[in-house]
């Protein structure tokens, strides 16, 4: 049995990056700094076929809770990329 890693750092803070990074999917995927649609939807079958196999051993509640926490992790993604993305734009002012 593999050793239970938290989903959380030290500090407290979300650390399912650094999971993903230890990936060999994700890595390979990332190596040209470009993720073709052909990887985009190799990574959707991965999460599917998780999703398929853990969701009928949840029960209501769980599922529930689990649900909040995916709809949760996905926003958050989202806000990171595009804080990212905001503060690795060109600082510069348009002068005309």
């Amino acid at each position: 049995m593999t050793e239970r890693k938290s989903w959380l750092s030290e500090e407290g803070g979300v650390d399912i990056e650094q999971h993903a990074r230890r990936l060999t999917s994700f890595m390979e995927a990332l190596a040209d700094g470009i993720v073709s649609q052909d990887e985009l939807e190799s990574q959707e079958e991965r999460v599917a076929k998780i999703m398929r196999t853990l969701e009928p051993k949840l029960d209501d509640a769980l599922h529930a809770e689990v649900s909040e926490l995916l709809c949760e992790l996905t926003a958050y993604d989202i806000m990171k990329l595009l804080c990212s993305m905001q503060e690795a734009r060109t600082k510069t002012v348009f002068k005309g």
